[in-house]
């Protein structure tokens, strides 16, 4: 998105979410109160064998087989999110606050895709995000830095969105109003003149990303943080400097053109 036009109304959006507050890397190396830093990820296959989960959002969810190993990595804190990538099939299953209830597992909602094509939720659906949109496909993953680059755009959260979603996202979890407010699935840019040179390797392949693909406004939570998967090879270090990059250095992007 490194080419289209900033949005007409970019100044307002990013004031709102904070022009003076940094980026932070809501992943890394270590544990945090006893939980991986950072929403994991299993990789399975069709041997996995499949289990049936039942769903608050009932109506909202796919109701499937879904492929939990026996030792699934479930994120800490209180979204609990379970993210399954089945190798085999090329397809995602993604599922929020998972839980295991009297022998049987539990969740708040539940979603799969195939990961051989773009197509999004039914309008109005939620997933596993509040965004309705695949959570693994917006992570930052140490894979990726170590080959040097990462070619998609990122998921961040903000503490105040709008009652409103545009494309890729499907779903909104706020009642309010505010024309200044994000709604889910806006994606905001690095400018271009930002100088990422000075960062750290693993800092500056996330900045170089945040340029060209962005990132996309997916969950409530803490402003301008950056999801990605716990690895023991991230440097905590390099990442914290992230905090540098103020939102002042970021703009929304018009991606009215990318609606299919």
């Amino acid at each position: 998105v490194d080419r289209l036009r900033v949005a007409r109304n970019s100044a307002a959006i990013i004031a709102s979410i904070g022009t003076g507050t940094g980026l932070h890397a809501d992943f890394g190396s270590g544990l945090w109160e006893g939980s991986p830093i950072g929403i994991p990820f299993d990789v399975v296959s069709r041997k996995t064998p499949r289990s049936r989960v039942g769903f608050d959002y009932a109506d909202e969810s796919d109701h499937v087989g879904y492929p939990i190993p026996k030792r699934v990595h479930i994120e800490g804190g209180s979204d609990h999110h379970a993210l399954l990538l089945d190798r085999t099939s090329c397809r995602l299953y993604e599922l929020g606050g998972l839980e295991r209830r009297s022998g049987r597992w539990h969740a708040w909602a539940g979603a799969t895709w195939s990961l051989r094509t773009n197509r999004v939720r039914p309008a109005g659906w939620t997933s596993a995000d509040a965004a309705g949109l695949p959570i693994f496909s917006g992570l930052a993953r140490y894979d990726e830095v170590r080959r040097g680059v990462i070619d998609h755009a990122l998921r961040f959260t903000v503490e105040r969105t709008r009652r409103a979603y545009i494309y890729p996202a499907r779903h909104y979890a706020s009642n309010l109003t505010d024309p200044s407010l994000p709604p889910m699935g806006l994606r905001v840019r690095l400018k271009a003149s930002f100088d990422v040179r000075p960062f750290p390797r693993q800092a500056r392949i996330v900045l170089l990303a945040l340029k060209r693909y962005g990132m996309i406004v997916a969950d409530n939570g803490s402003d301008w943080y950056i999801s990605g998967a716990p690895n023991r090879r991230w440097s905590n270090d390099q990442l914290h400097t992230l905090g540098r990059v103020k939102g002042s250095s970021f703009e929304v992007v018009d991606t009215s053109s990318l609606h299919p």
